[in-house]
């Protein structure tokens, strides 16, 4: 498939949402609300699950199912105080020495003007830094679009995984075609220009895995629900200065070849 048709497939209509990866993943999840400075963002979900047993945090992005739900959960765009009650429950998780487990799927930040007066690229950048230093493991799983500091603000993990149709741009192709070419109708080439499939950012060394999408979306829970369980105990493992210092490393190597 070309890389406008894996974004496609990212967007399409009816494909599960972060909330159905919660629950069919994950099991006893108590939702937490609030970044406690404003209000809760629906566009983020947080709280605390257990995986196979394990207690976890888990994030992610919700974009809704119906219209109304979409709405309600501004298509899966966080505004600053979603990304503030991501950080909060990453922190609590760090305090009790619960994994990180985030599930992204957002065309980006809400970039309306309200989030700006709040301090959307503060509360952005807040995430990147803590994230960098966090003293627990993380694991970021791409299940759809991830556009830009939006997406990146749950990004910043020990390990990175993407579904196969999943997408990961500094940019939509659609605002690349409009900047590059001021021409919409060249948003197939910006697609393939951007890299922004699995299998590019596979070999470019972005993500470490990519996660087959069968027919059947329980396969990829199962899948899923077994590879985190077995890669979260194998880091829990690990000394924390050597488990940052290998999150470190990692960002540290993008484009050095």
């Amino acid at each position: 498939m070309e890389a406008y048709d894996r974004l496609a497939a990212a967007r399409a209509k009816g494909r599960p949402t972060g909330l159905c990866y919660i629950r069919n993943i994950f099991t006893d999840f108590m939702e937490m609300h609030g970044d406690r400075r404003f209000g809760d963002d629906k566009a983020i979900v947080a709280g605390i699950a257990r995986l196979c047993g394990m207690p976890v945090t888990v994030i992610a992005n919700e974009k809704g199912g119906s219209t109304k739900e979409k709405v309600r959960r501004n298509f899966g765009s966080a505004h600053p105080e979603g990304y503030r009650k991501a950080l909060r429950q990453m922190k609590l998780a760090e305090k009790f020495g619960r994994p990180v487990v985030c599930f992204v799927d957002t065309a980006g930040a809400f970039c309306g003007i309200s989030a700006e007066e709040r301090g959307e690229g503060q509360a952005i950048a807040e995430n990147l830094t803590e994230m960098m230093a966090l003293k627990t493991p993380v694991i970021s799983v791409f299940i759809g679009e991830g556009g830009s500091g939006g997406a990146l603000a749950l990004a910043v993990a020990d390990e990175v995984w993407m579904l196969e149709n999943a997408c990961y741009s500094v940019i939509s192709p659609e605002g690349c075609a409009s900047i590059l070419w001021r021409d919409s109708s060249k948003v197939k080439e910006a697609a393939q220009c951007l890299k922004m499939t699995a299998d590019d950012l596979l070999r470019l060394d972005v993500v470490e895995r990519v996660i087959p999408e069968p027919a059947d979306f329980s396969e990829v829970y199962e899948t899923l629900k077994t590879e985190l369980y077995h890669s979260l105990v194998l880091k829990k493992a690990e000394e924390i200065p050597a488990l940052l210092q290998k999150r470190y490393d990692r960002f540290r190597k993008f484009g050095a070849t």
